[in-house]
């Protein structure tokens, strides 16, 4: 009973009251039920707890909105350019303030991700068949057999700057940067279904309609006899130059080979995507030192996919085309 922090109310509130009568501190300790000292702390202000210590704030309130301005404004800068910018709007705080009043912010230093600008026409193709799709069942998901191109590098550490976003805002297009090109790479087309993934192409040249009408020949029709043998497909394909000619339009009908119709700039719809991604991540602790060690390490990687993950992969086309439908058309997180 002799701390000031055990007083209650009650005893806080008797001694106020005996306190402005004029009663003497022993006369109030023995009314409150307290000790003297407790009395004559709280009396002189001192029983209210702990005061606060540590070094005052070097910021108001003022400053760290516009810190969180600057940041907002152009997510995409390193500390010390946010620092520079900030100390020049008046504000004297170090670096390390910066770094740490950026993080109470709920602003996380992340890897920018990338998607394609839709223009309005694009937007409203792609609601539409997204809603013309939103019926389709599993079944008929898996007889579509899905293909696609891919970059694979022979350095995976660069993946430029990154951005300082809140969470939730990973799809916020200010937070997203374009992608980086002419890195040493190979490119790689290949296909999968519901059953597993087809045999791998690399592309050694430039993919026009006659480069391409021989990938169809020698790698898609033999990935179809081994993951339907005579069962009915359709094949999807982006709308690349190359897969839209009339010449590829009319190898697909000599080869009684339905074609998928497909909205432009939608790999989010796209489960091979998301295959690529599981490759690449797979390879990112691979060193190759050349093109050949890479297209060996992206062979070996490729055949440890299981029909299983290519199955869970084509299950997620019904919450691809919901999603979609959420955003009206714009990309998703897919």
């Amino acid at each position: 009973m002799g701390k000031t922090s055990d007083l209650t109310a009650v005893q806080k509130t008797i001694i106020d009251t005996l306190h402005k009568e004029g009663r003497t501190q022993k006369v109030i300790a023995k009314e409150a039920g307290c000790s003297q000292s407790s009395v004559s702390k709280h009396i002189n202000r001192q029983a209210k707890g702990r005061k606060k210590c540590g070094r005052k704030k070097c910021t108001s309130s003022r400053d760290n909105r516009t810190l969180q301005r600057i940041v907002t404004t152009n997510p995409f800068k390193n500390v010390g350019e946010i620092h520079k910018e900030w100390t020049a709007a008046g504000v004297s705080a170090s670096r390390t303030t910066t770094r740490r009043l950026m993080k109470d912010m709920g602003f996380r230093c992340r890897i920018p991700c990338v998607k394609p600008l839709l223009n309005m026409k694009q937007r409203k193709k792609r609601l539409a068949w997204a809603k013309d799709k939103k019926d389709w069942t599993d079944a008929e998901w898996s007889k579509v057999m899905f293909s696609d191109e891919s970059k694979f590098c022979i350095s995976f550490g660069n993946q430029g700057p990154r951005v300082w976003r809140k969470s939730g805002e990973a799809q916020n297009p200010r937070c997203m940067r374009s992608s980086v090109k002419f890195p040493p790479s190979v490119m790689v087309w290949g296909a999968m279904s519901s059953a597993g993934v087809g045999p791998l192409c690399f592309l050694r040249s430039r993919v026009n309609a006659a480069v391409y009408q021989e990938v169809l020949e020698h790698f898609m029709l033999p990935a179809a006899d081994q993951l339907y043998g005579d069962a009915d497909f359709t094949f999807q394909q982006d709308l690349a130059p190359a897969h839209s000619a009339k010449t590829t339009s009319t190898w697909f009908k000599d080869h009684g080979i339905p074609v998928l119709d497909w909205p432009a700039n939608s790999p989010d719809l796209n489960p091979i995507e998301n295959l690529w991604g599981i490759v690449k991540r797979r390879m990112q602790y691979a060193r190759p030192n050349n093109a050949e060690e890479l297209k060996t390490t992206i062979r070996a990687t490729w055949a440890l996919i299981t029909p299983e993950q290519c199955h869970r992969l084509i299950e997620s086309m019904p919450r691809r085309i919901t999603a979609v439908i959420e955003a009206k058309g714009a990309p998703t997180k897919y």
